[in-house]
């Protein structure tokens, strides 16, 4: 049991740990130690009872200190009465030094207010000479900051948009970091963006104006560069004629010395105009002023915004170049109407063009290319529109040499022309129709002026006169003396010399085109070709037709059609001659002036046979034959004796013609005769004829026979000519012999001797002579005998009717 009750090791141990903690605690509350929460936790964070124990070791511990205090107090409590002592005598002198003190301080504080007065002064100044230097060292950094502003003001004053640009950025980048904390720099700073964009919208009013400005220049400018280009082009011309001229001095030195003088004096005139030009040359950028395009490019470059100026520009320009193309309605009316729209667009482009050498991608060649393409477009449907309503062929070939001019103004800056030139070959053709039109009026006033006569030459004068407008040779003609006729009228000259005048017309039309020589000769013979045989050939088919040209004009016409075959052959020789294209060229085209003026010549022969047949048709209407006369007057009607003498009198005309046609005029003539006695004879509403007018119209046949033996024209073979009237001739033998018999048995064989008489024909005249003669009859019936003997003819007439009839109803049978 008591063994029970002694403590073990264990607790004893962890006693003496406890005791050593609150020891620790102790010492650590009189060190004053703070904070004491880790303490005391260590404390009251143990057994439950660990707080009453702290609280007894605290008690000794305080109990302990006491004992301390009182020792020390009790050893130190002697000194502590003398000390007391010590002081209680100090106290009188104290209160005399005090009263020393006092007044040693009264008297030292009013010896100081001076002192303090200047003192503070001091103070005041030395801080008065501090802010002075502070100021002085913050206005020495404000004072750049004011001059840039005020030199960024001067130069928005000045318009001088650009510098000022780069006054705010050093204003930004430089000064006004320097003092952003001052109230006056951020008022900058916030200023600074609204005169950025004050100096956007200035110079973008000055972009306008400038854009309105050169829309207003465009015309002068164009005018001045196609001038300028035009000069250039004068200048290599006459510089290139003075080289070959010199060339082919050496080849004809004596024949060429007066040509080279004169063409040397030429050049030297065309150098001095140059030179005089030349000073007085004006470029774009003299008449224009482009800075308001640079500095607004600056200006956006500098703003970062040169992307937005571009598009803008463009835009601008693109929409200008759309008022430029766009033509006056009046334009094709006259000269100036073009040259006014080629020079507006000419000055577009050379601004356009001065934009892209001097600006670094503010256009670019593609966007040139591009508006080039769109405009060239455009130009030319524009002038293919104008220029089909221009009949005036002047104003045709001075439009193209304006677009000569206007091409190779643009060719010289870059531009691509090539569709300008084939746009020449439409209007040429163009050109050429309006040419035509102009010369068919002048060959109609040639043929109404014309007197269709032979051109008299009283003498040799005259006569080279009028060779030398026309290229005629006849030697029989050059043997006879003056004066003498030429067999053509004064057109036949007339109409050479505007054929020619036709080519040189056509020859400036193609000048200038960059063509070669064989295509210009080319050009120059299809033009001609069309002249010929549509322009001419037109006119003399309507003269041939015009009712007041007879048959002595026809005939001219005829004379003339052939002297102006015979020229053809110098019209090419003229087109080689100036275009030095040899006619053996295989390419070269031929004239058809040939065709053209056969066929002119067969019309006005077809017109002559028509003339006569219708002279012909009005003398027989006149013819007034009494068809129930007895007996025959014993001479030729009247009427048929005019007839013959006119037709003699027309065929000497006839002499200068071609012997076919005149033969053919004469042969187509007899025949009609014949043609319209025989109608006259079996005419329906002649119903009876008398022997007497069979023998009357026998005399007026014999007439005609004697007239086609008389050879009125020259050429025919034996009585070919009479052999127009046979069918006539057989007919009236066969009533005057009244050899019916021999008809009838002969008929059908090749020796009849009225082979060319028709049944039908003898049955319808035979008829109207039976009816003629029963009239007749009945009239004279006073001797019986007579009665008989026209009782025995009636009954012959009344057996041949019958056979007749069988004729022709076995002839219709058959057929």
């Amino acid at each position: 049991m008591a063994r029970k009750s002694r403590p073990n090791m264990s607790e004893m141990y962890l006693e003496e740990n406890k005791d050593q903690i609150y020891e620790n605690a102790l010492a650590e509350i009189e060190s004053f130690e703070l904070p004491l929460g880790t303490t005391l936790r260590s404390v009251y964070d143990d057994q439950p009872n660990a707080h009453q124990r702290f609280m007894e070791k605290l008690d000794a511990c305080i109990r302990n200190h006491d004992r301390e205090i009182e020792k020390m107090c009790n050893f130190h409590h002697q000194g502590f009465v003398d000390a007391i002592t010590e002081l209680l005598k100090v106290r009188a002198d104290a209160e005399k030094l005090k009263v020393q003190v006092t007044d040693t301080n009264r008297r030292l504080q009013d010896a100081g207010k001076e002192v303090i007065a200047q003192t503070e002064e001091i103070i005041r100044c030395r801080v008065q000479q501090r802010n002075i230097t502070t100021v002085v060292e913050k206005l020495q950094l404000c004072l750049p900051v004011l001059e840039m502003y005020s030199k960024l003001k001067e130069q928005m004053k000045v318009k001088r948009y650009y510098s000022a640009l780069k006054t705010m950025e050093q204003l930004e980048n430089l000064y006004l970091p320097r003092v952003s904390q001052y109230r006056f720099c951020q008022i900058m700073i916030e200023n600074l963006p609204k005169l950025r964009e004050e100096i956007k919208e200035i110079s973008m009013s000055d972009l306008k104006d400038f854009l309105e400005s050169i829309r207003k220049h465009s015309d002068r400018i164009g005018e001045t560069a196609m001038k300028q280009a035009q000069q250039q082009k004068t200048f290599s011309t006459t510089l290139q004629k003075h080289n070959n001229v010199n060339y082919s001095r050496n080849m004809h030195l004596g024949r060429s010395r007066i040509l080279d003088s004169k063409n040397e004096m030429t050049l030297k005139r065309t150098l001095e105009e140059d030179d005089d030009h030349d000073e007085e040359v004006l470029t774009a950028q003299d008449l224009v002023d482009f800075s308001p395009v640079y500095r607004c490019l600056h200006i956006y470059s500098v703003l970062g915004d040169g992307e937005i100026f571009e598009n803008y520009y463009r835009k601008q320009r693109r929409k200008q170049a759309r008022l430029v193309l766009q033509p006056q309605s009046s334009m094709h009316e006259t000269v100036e109407g073009y040259r006014r729209y080629f020079s507006q667009i000419v000055g577009f482009f050379v601004v356009e063009d001065h934009i892209l050498h001097v600006t670094q991608g503010l256009v670019t060649r593609t966007y040139t290319d591009e508006l080039w393409n769109m405009a060239l477009s455009k130009i030319i449907a524009v002038l293919r529109t104008h220029s089909s309503y221009c009949n005036d062929p002047d104003l045709v070939l001075e439009l193209k040499n304006l677009i000569v001019v206007f091409a190779d103004t643009l060719q010289g800056y870059g531009f691509p022309v090539n569709r300008l030139f084939d746009l020449l070959f439409e209007i040429r053709d163009q050109y050429n129709e309006t040419l035509l039109k102009k010369w068919s009026g002048l060959f109609r006033d040639i043929f109404e002026a014309d007197n269709y006569s032979p051109i008299p030459v009283a003498n040799e004068e005259e006569y080279k006169i009028v060779i030398s407008k026309f290229p005629f040779q006849d030697s029989e003609l050059d043997k006879q003396s003056f004066p003498k006729k030429l067999p053509m009228s004064q057109s036949v000259p007339q109409i050479y010399i505007q054929v020619k005048e036709f080519i040189y017309a056509s020859l400036k039309f193609s000048e200038s085109l960059h063509r070669s020589s064989t295509e210009i000769d080319d050009m120059l013979r299809k033009s001609t070709n069309l002249l010929l045989t549509r322009t001419l050939s037109s006119c003399l088919q309507n003269l041939i037709k015009k009712p007041h040209i007879g048959l002595t004009e026809l005939v001219q016409i005829i004379i003339n059609t052939t002297h102006l075959e015979l020229a053809c052959k110098y019209l090419e020789d003229f087109i080689s001659n100036i275009t030095n294209i040899s006619q053996v060229t295989v390419h070269t085209a031929r004239l058809y002036g040939l065709s053209t003026f056969k066929d002119a010549r067969h019309a006005a022969e077809g017109e002559i046979y028509t003339k006569l047949n219708q002279k012909i048709d009005e003398f027989i209407q006149i013819a007034d034959y009494d068809w129930t006369m007895s007996e025959s007057d014993g001479r030729a009607s009247g009427y048929l004796m005019d007839l013959i003498n006119f037709l003699r009198s027309t065929f000497q005309v006839f002499t200068h013609l071609p012997g076919k046609v005149a033969q053919t005029a004469c042969m187509s003539a007899c025949q009609h005769l014949s043609t319209s006695l025989m109608q006259m004879l079996l005419d329906t509403e002649l119903k009876q004829i008398s022997m007497g007018a069979i023998q009357q119209f026998n005399l007026d046949v014999i007439q005609c026979e004697l007239f086609a033996s008389s050879e009125p024209v020259p050429g025919f073979q034996g009585d070919t000519l009479q052999l127009a009237f046979i069918d006539l001739r057989q007919l009236l033998d066969l009533f005057m012999v009244w050899d019916w018999s021999t008809y009838l048995a002969d008929y059908g064989q090749a020796t009849s001797k009225y082979l060319r008489v028709n049944p039908s024909t003898a049955l319808t005249l035979l008829e109207k002579v039976h009816r003629g003669m029963r009239d007749s009859s009945k009239k004279n019936n006073i001797f019986a005998q007579f009665r008989k003997n026209d009782r025995d003819k009636q009954k012959l007439i009344e057996t041949v009717v019958k056979q007749l009839r069988s004729l022709v109803n076995g002839m219709s049978q058959h057929t």
